[in-house]
Parts: structure tokens; sequence; C-alpha cells
């Protein structure tokens, strides 16, 4: 597989690693085979591990009670991650029903649908098509 020599103490060593598996190896040294185990130290990587800390429900979803005298209560979308807004497919005044794609933006390179969470109708549209949102702005609210 692989020969090496080494000087140790001013004795010379031809050492062949026979084979090699996992922590195990099977070598010859200077005509004898030995089974040698090898101590291998984890690696720390380099790249830091992001993690991510929990988003609160209130910061996804929360509704906001309007002035005493309205029984209608304001939804508010939330931008779950940064990005940028592609699409908008609602304007003011527009009833939606759940499931209804209310827009498409970029995030992390990838197109994402944002969809209605709850039968209801737009009554402001906060952002514009080529906004750049960051991860809990106002897109929407609905009632």
């Amino acid at each position: 597989m692989r020969s090496f020599k080494f000087t140790i103490r001013g004795n010379n060593y031809e050492v062949e690693v026979l084979k090699l598996e996992s922590t195990l190896a099977e070598i010859e040294v200077n005509g004898t085979t030995y089974q040698v185990e090898i101590e291998r130290k984890k690696t720390e990587s380099k790249t830091p591990i992001l993690v991510r800390s929990a988003v609160p429900s209130n910061v996804l979803k929360s509704d906001v009670k309007m002035s005493a005298g309205d029984k209608a209560e304001l939804s508010k979308v939330i931008a779950p991650l940064p990005g940028t807004i592609l699409q908008i497919f609602v304007k003011p005044g527009d009833k939606v029903k759940r499931g209804d794609k209310l827009l498409v933006y970029e995030a992390m390179k990838m197109e994402n649908n944002l969809l209605a969470e709850k039968d209801g109708i737009i009554k402001v549209i906060k952002v514009n098509v080529s906004d750049n949102i960051l991860q809990g702005d106002l897109l929407i609210e609905m009632e």
C-alpha cells in the first residue's frame, strides 16, 4: 500500500502499510507484521455552525384587535425569512381564502410562495415588487 522510512533513536525502520480499515492497520516493520490500532483525533470544523433561535409564534402570525367599537380583527402577514419580493397576487379589497397565494418572494436563492393562513379581506399591502425584506417585516394586513 504505502512505504515509509523512520529513524528513531538512531535505529532505521522500514514500515509498509499492508491493510488499513477504519482504526485498525496491518503494518510490516523490517519484515515483521504487526496489527496496530490508530488513534484518530476528531477534527474540528472551521466552518461555523449556524443555529437559529426558535421563532416565536407571534412573529409568524399575530392577530391585533382594532378600536373598541370595531368587531373586525386584523391579521398580519409577517416575512418568515429575509428576501426580495418578486410578485404580488392581491390588492387591497381582495377576498382571499385560506391557502390562496398572496405573493412570491426570493429567499436563499429560492422562490417561496406566501399563502393566506385564513379567509379574509386584504386591507393594506406594505411592500412592493423588488422590495428587500427582513425576517419579521410586516408584509400584508388582512381582516
